[in-house]
């Protein structure tokens, strides 16, 4: 059974089926992410995007200094540390829960020291030290599963049962943490779409979303939006996705997503609203 919300460091979110579903916007803060990567990449180019995704409804501004696109290099721990604390010391106050795309310990400590409400690790906090640097803290962490690392994850991805494979990942990393000390109220876990995964691999966890969070135990935070898998589906490039992007978030709701890590936050505000409007009065 999953916890009946989620502790999001200053906030709190309520996770229930019935709750509406939370909207994460995007704010890369790097020169080569996959889809919008240079355009954020000033400070004030960052505030202002994040200001226009706030005032478009976002629940939760995630910011990122690294790319994790396939075959994308490690960025060295002071560039990225260049990147997101200028971003992040300068929203602290913007009135919405602030979460950082991060797997460095060292990123993390001084993001919590700095006030961040959520940790989004694509390693799955498995870095050494991790567990460490954010059991003391009360922000929510965000438990991701990548095949291999983002230099080779896309490189022949091979599972027997995509879903099981992903779900046992996933529930031993919950396992660890709570063996940490850390409470399980702060815990919500990604499949994480793309990351070491073929079209097929990604519809089946789709598909499975209600099931793998049943067995974890954990929300589920979903991120599709503009990602390969719907270009593969519609055959349009990035810049072009947004409908399917939108589409791909329904259905991750629709299969008990309660977050959905988007790029494109006003449509994707208003296809929600108009999807609970029916779902709650069906």
């Amino acid at each position: 059974m999953t916890t009946q919300y989620l502790q999001f460091g200053r906030y709190r979110f309520p996770m229930e089926e019935q709750a509406r579903p939370l909207v994460m916007g995007i704010l890369n803060v790097t020169p080569d992410s996959f889809s919008d990567g240079g355009q954020f990449h000033s400070l004030d180019l960052a505030l202002s995007r994040a200001e226009q995704m706030i005032a478009d409804g976002a629940d939760i501004i995630d910011i990122g200094g690294e790319s994790s696109r396939p075959g994308a290099e490690p960025l060295p721990l002071d560039e990225e540390l260049r990147r997101v604390m200028p971003v992040l010391y300068a929203l602290q106050d913007c009135g919405k829960p602030l979460s950082l795309d991060t797997y460095k310990p060292e990123v993390m400590r001084e993001a919590i020291a700095a006030g961040v409400d959520m940790i989004n690790d694509i390693n799955g906090f498995r870095a050494d030290g991790a567990l460490s640097v954010v059991k003391e803290s009360d922000c929510a962490l965000c438990i991701m599963h990548m095949l291999r690392d983002p230099t080779t994850m896309q490189v022949t991805p091979h599972y027997d049962n995509v879903t099981e494979e992903v779900t046992a990942f996933l529930r031993e990393r919950v396992a660890a943490m709570e063996q940490a000390g850390i409470d399980r109220r702060r815990l919500c876990i990604d499949p994480g779409f793309g990351f070491g995964k073929t079209l097929e691999h990604n519809l089946a966890l789709l598909r499975d979303l209600g099931r793998m969070m049943d067995e974890v135990g954990a929300p589920v935070l979903a991120g599709l939006s503009r990602k390969s898998m719907i270009g593969t589906i519609t055959g349009r490039p990035v810049e072009q996705r947004i409908a399917g992007s939108v589409a791909a978030a329904i259905a991750a709701v629709a299969r008990g997503a309660r977050i959905v890590r988007v790029h494109d936050v006003a449509e994707t505000v208003d296809a929600l609203k108009v999807w609970q409007a029916v779902a709650t009065n069906s």
